[in-house]
């Protein structure tokens, strides 16, 4: 019988303790393959909205904790509570919004074309190879766009970019300063003057979770307004 409660008093004890503290942690849940937003660098998670959370973290007197998750699994991660909060260039969308609360946008980034090198512009997209990001922006505008395009969605844009190097695809549609940090060592690729569309960006909290949104809405208004996110990209980008 004695045993019988010491198995439970112990159950108890790992129960309360094997899970995080959410009075003590904030957890961002993101993708790190999107510099210069999100990316690794020396086995550590860095980037504009790494620096943004950081603030957000210390305004709230709390330990950040970062996941790096595939960028499809973001919103669940949040709806599911293993997250506090998801940034990692997310545009707001009806659908998405259904599912998660946005804060305000926080940075703009135009939508382009990375080609091979050598190509100056594409006019029809209906029958090419295009290749984006799985549930992305641009995964939704293509599909809703180009009927005819075939249509390769990758987890990851370095993936993506992987195809445009081995003549799977035929252009890559992304954001544009993700795309200046991977062209960077590949040579042969180029980024066309076309602009695709301009995206925003928010980062998303579970739906009703209105006192932390508005946490890392006071934040975010304070960073634009003393021009430190722009700071941020400036030292990413260098």
């Amino acid at each position: 019988m004695k045993f019988k409660k010491l198995i439970f008093v112990t159950l108890i004890i790992f129960l309360f303790t094997g899970c995080r503290n959410d009075e003590n942690t904030l957890v961002m849940v993101t993708e790190a393959g999107f510099a210069p937003y999100e990316y690794y660098e020396n086995g550590d998670i860095v980037g504009v909205d790494i620096d943004i959370a950081k603030e957000i973290a210390k305004e709230l007197g709390k330990e950040l904790v970062i996941k790096d998750v595939a960028f499809d699994s973001i919103i669940n991660e949040i709806k599911s509570g293993k997250a506090d909060f998801g940034a990692a260039g997310i545009s707001y969308s009806e659908e998405r919004a259904k599912e998660v609360d946005f804060t305000i946008d926080y940075a703009t980034s135009k939508q382009v074309i990375v080609a091979k090198k050598g190509v100056s512009e594409i006019a029809d997209f209906d029958d090419k190879r295009i290749a984006v990001q799985l549930g992305s922006v641009a995964d939704s505008f293509v599909t809703k766009n180009f009927k005819n395009a075939t249509i390769v969605r990758q987890k990851k844009f370095l993936a993506a970019i992987e195809d445009l190097k081995n003549d799977k695809v035929d252009l890559v549609i992304m954001d544009e300063l993700p795309a200046k940090e991977l062209i960077k060592p590949n040579p042969s690729l180029t980024i066309l003057d076309q602009e695709v569309f301009t995206d925003k960006y928010g980062m998303v909290v579970k739906k009703g979770n209105q006192k932390l949104l508005d946490k890392i809405n006071n934040v975010l208004k304070r960073l634009i307004k003393e021009g430190k996110i722009d700071n941020y990209v400036l030292e990413h980008t260098k």
